[in-house]
């Protein structure tokens, strides 16, 4: 049997879980496989940079779960710095340049794997390219970011965007020791919570010592005589800056994918099927951040870039390239946070979001503890609960509190993908102590709060 050819367009997550996998089920004789990645790491934990920026964790090779000697010598040729810039789907080949020489040649494919993970948004805004002006996606990324708080002359830092990410740099940077102001132009921070849920975000984050300015948009960065950032400009006012951090989101990096005519869904994130086939190609799939998955609760694709979804569409591609078979079903859109002592947690629908795909629901908020009131170290916890309107089906949960609060989330994870009601949900045998949970756990108690709403009507 002739051999087959794997060609895997991105050195991450995705892309070296998939090449993983296949290699497991397919040796070198059966399977040989070409992995390109365009910058100087591979298999690495982008999640874990802002903690690394803060002095939290070592890095970078800490966060690296497996180094490209590792990859070849278990049989996968890994070449790093090196850029594909195009692909022939219709011939089923790639042009890929080797960064350091220039040098560019087509590499033949029986099976492509596009797992070119996404780009953070970086407006089109005067002095945004600016020396000391960082976005933290890659860990050359966070080496960058060191190298600047190192060569900055003062210590005052500017975060545009109050997401993940905006949140998460705001916490290192007060680690480090800087006076920190997020401007955010959205209402409250967090829009990935409901507005309600992000303003206890605003309250805690004020607490800790840092500046939060809601509904201002980013005008441009203000520059020094020395060409480095100065400042970040409101309509209203600057904010001045030796350090600057976008976190504004990202975008899928599908521009390869788009130029090759390959099918993008409303996000701009390439569509696939179960088994993270792009559609309309047998031989091409796709996973990690570039791609759009299935929302469970809303029944639409939406983007969500995540190293747990990365991994999984990886080891689903590599077990069907491999000859196995395997689907990745879906996702409820659960996500964690922290900044400082505070935990930030969510997984579903959000209102806006329910409204926008044609969903009733009722909304309850509760105030609890993450342990029994008596006990010590009892922190407050604030769980808000969506509920479908006559089915009671649980449609989305927040959660904002201290130690012990955003892990509780993952109840709600699995009872949102088991299309539970909130009603069946109180009944859940969940786990008992003092140290623990109130007798009550508080998403149970928001449960049969959100229960009630149902029966009401």
């Amino acid at each position: 049997m002739a051999q087959r050819r794997l060609v895997v367009i991105g050195g991450d997550a995705a892309g070296m879980s998939a090449a993983s996998r296949a290699r497991r089920l397919q040796d070198p004789e059966q399977l040989a496989i070409t992995a390109f990645e365009r910058g100087g790491f591979a298999s690495y934990s982008a999640c874990g940079i802002p903690y690394w920026a803060g002095g939290v964790v070592d890095g970078p090779h800490a966060l690296i779960a497996r180094t490209p000697a590792e990859h070849r010598e278990r049989g996968i040729d890994l070449r790093m710095r090196t850029e594909v810039t195009e692909i022939d789907p219709d011939r089923q080949r790639v042009r890929a340049r080797d960064l350091e020489s220039g040098r560019e040649r087509w590499h033949g494919y029986d099976d492509l794997v596009v797992a070119t993970g996404a780009r953070p948004l970086r407006p089109p805004l005067e002095g945004i390219d600016a020396p000391g002006v960082h976005g933290v996606q890659t860990l050359g990324d966070g080496q960058a970011l060191l190298d600047g708080l190192r060569a900055a002359e003062g210590h005052r830092a500017v975060v545009i965007g109050a997401g993940y990410i905006g949140v998460e740099m705001a916490e290192a940077l007060t680690r480090r020791g800087y006076a920190v102001t997020i401007v955010e132009r959205a209402a409250q921070p967090m829009s990935t919570l409901d507005p309600d849920m992000g303003a206890l975000v605003r309250e805690a984050l004020c607490g800790m010592g840092i500046e939060v300015v809601t509904d201002a948009a980013v005008t441009g960065v203000v520059t020094g005589p020395d060409g480095r950032v100065a400042a970040v400009a409101t309509k209203d006012r600057e904010y001045p800056a030796d350090v600057v951090v976008l976190g504004l989101g990202v975008r899928p990096e599908t521009s390869l994918a788009e130029a090759a005519g390959l099918p993008l869904g409303t996000s701009g994130g390439l569509l696939t099927d179960l088994a993270m086939r792009v559609r309309g190609h047998g031989d091409v799939w796709a996973g990690g951040d570039c791609v759009e998955v299935l929302d469970l609760v809303s029944g639409r694709t939406r983007h969500i870039a995540l190293g747990t979804h990365a991994n999984k569409h990886g080891q689903v591609i590599g077990t069907n390239v491999g000859g196995g078979y395997a689907t990745f079903p879906g996702v409820v859109g659960t996500a964690v946070s922290k900044v400082c002592d505070l935990e930030i947690a969510r997984t579903g629908l959000l209102e806006d979001q329910a409204t926008a795909v044609g969903l009733a629901f009722h909304a309850v908020t509760v105030e609890s503890t993450s342990r029994a009131g008596y006990y010590p170290g009892a922190a407050p916890m604030t769980v808000k609960m969506l509920a479908e309107r006559r089915t009671g089906r649980l449609l989305g949960v927040q959660i904002v509190g201290r130690e012990g609060a955003a892990k509780r989330v993952d109840v709600a994870a699995v009872a949102l993908t088991a299309r539970m009601t909130v009603d069946q949900m109180t009944a859940l045998d969940l786990g008992y102590a003092p140290p623990f949970s109130p007798v009550w756990d508080p998403v149970l108690v928001a449960a049969r709060k959100a229960a009630a709403a149902v029966a009401e009507g």
